[in-house]
């Protein structure tokens, strides 16, 4: 009965612990600021922010992100070559959806918005 009582507190400690947050919680004010630098591109990138899927400007910003045409060399982009090698440059992260499709150019845009926001 004794080794009960003091296993008890012991794991509330330790569940309590877990679940207190190990930073503190910034002010409200620096949240903007912080939203702000993450959501911008890495120098030399340009942001994808204003180019909706599938235009130019889209295509143009995944391609230098994965530097796809190396200095203009390489395959055009919206192209199946260009696609396929888009997925080489992911790897295994690759979209799944077929290559070009809306749902891939989702899949996409959502991995390297994340990627060049923690880079």
């Amino acid at each position: 009965m004794r080794l009960f009582l003091t296993v008890i507190p012991l794991t509330a400690a330790f569940i309590i612990a877990a679940c207190s947050p190990s930073e503190p919680v910034a002010p409200a004010a620096s949240a903007p600021a912080a939203a702000s630098t993450a959501a911008s591109p890495a120098p030399g990138r340009t942001s994808p922010a204003s180019a909706a899927l599938g235009t130019p400007e889209w295509y143009t910003w995944v391609d230098k992100t994965l530097a796809v045409s190396d200095d203009g060399h390489g395959p055009q982009p919206n192209t199946p070559a260009w696609n396929q090698a888009v997925n080489a440059k992911l790897g295994q992260e690759a979209p799944q959806a077929a290559p070009g499709s809306t749902e891939w150019q989702q899949a996409v845009d959502a991995l390297l918005r994340t990627r060049v926001a923690t880079h």
